[in-house]
């Protein structure tokens, strides 16, 4: 499997019928990926321990996907090694009528990883290029100024998107991005699933089930999305999603080489650290 593989070219014309939702790229078999997993989470906790000790860099991961894409699973399986001590996890709903009171970004980026850590974002502020996109008439719930929404709103938050993530990695937090493409077909079969088995019954809402009826709406935004900010700086990686087991190996093959070239360590002793241990040890054996 390589990353380069899922990841948007910055200023391409991505579209996504390019990335099919049913393929696994680099597996035959659901064993082989778990395999594969194993290793990766592994990996990750051990990449995790040493992010936290050198304490310099942090990482946010965001995820965003339509409704039963596997956003839920894809952290719990893939994070599922890593000390949750250097781990923060927020979702995003409905804004609150708090959040409503300040700029679209506000409420997400108060929640941003210290260096040290990483943070995980299920859903974000691409959610106003998306869900608000699709549903402009939200946008009177936002109190902007007048003149505020006009024709180049999207292309307007998107370059302000792009300048975050920029000013995010200038100082050392490392900006992942997954999208989880599924197939309005799956979608269907999972949520009928939530409706024939009842312990799932909790996870269906009709809204879930009215948003179907805009998905050619919703493609139409994410490819646009894709396109203008998916940077060098900030890349998008858009993981077929079809298949859960695939989309976990993925995300966490593309974490590991995200979290590997970095190139972290743990801290160096210094020669004053050096006397301090040997001085703990010889008061430790008496």
């Amino acid at each position: 499997m390589t990353e380069d593989h899922f990841r948007v070219t910055p200023h391409s014309n991505f579209s996504l019928e390019e990335v099919e939702t049913k393929k696994t790229p680099g597996f035959r078999s659901k064993q082989s990926a778990e395999s594969k997993l194993a290793q990766d989470i592994q990996d990750l906790a051990e990449l995790q321990a040493m992010l936290f000790a050198q304490g310099r860099q942090g990482v946010l991961m965001i995820l965003q996907a339509m409704d039963t894409a596997g956003k839920d699973g894809a952290i719990k399986h893939v994070l599922t090694g890593v000390n949750p001590q250097g781990i923060d996890v927020h979702n995003f709903r409905v804004p609150s009528a708090e959040e409503l009171n300040h700029d679209f970004m506000w409420r997400a980026l108060r929640h941003l990883p210290e260096r040290g850590r990483i943070g995980i974002f299920n859903r974000s502020y691409y959610e106003e290029v998306l869900v608000v996109r699709v549903h402009p008439e939200l946008l009177g719930n936002e109190k902007l100024p007048k003149g505020a929404i006009k024709k180049d709103l999207w292309k307007e938050r998107y370059e302000d998107i792009n300048a975050i993530e920029k000013y995010l990695t200038n100082n050392g937090i490392v900006v992942v991005k997954f999208h989880l493409h599924i197939s309005k077909e799956e979608q269907r079969k999972r949520l009928l699933a939530r409706i024939d088995e009842k312990d799932k019954n909790y996870k269906i809402s009709s809204a879930d089930v009215y948003e179907r009826t805009f998905w050619k709406d919703y493609m139409t935004a994410y490819e646009d999305m894709l396109r203008h900010t998916s940077t060098d700086y900030a890349p998008w990686y858009v993981i077929p999603s079809d298949h859960k087991w695939y989309t976990r190996v993925a995300i966490g093959d593309i974490l590991v080489r995200t979290l590997k070239s970095l190139d972290l360590e743990y801290p160096k002793v210094t020669k004053q650290q050096e006397k301090e241990i040997v001085r703990a040890k010889r008061l430790l054996s008496v």
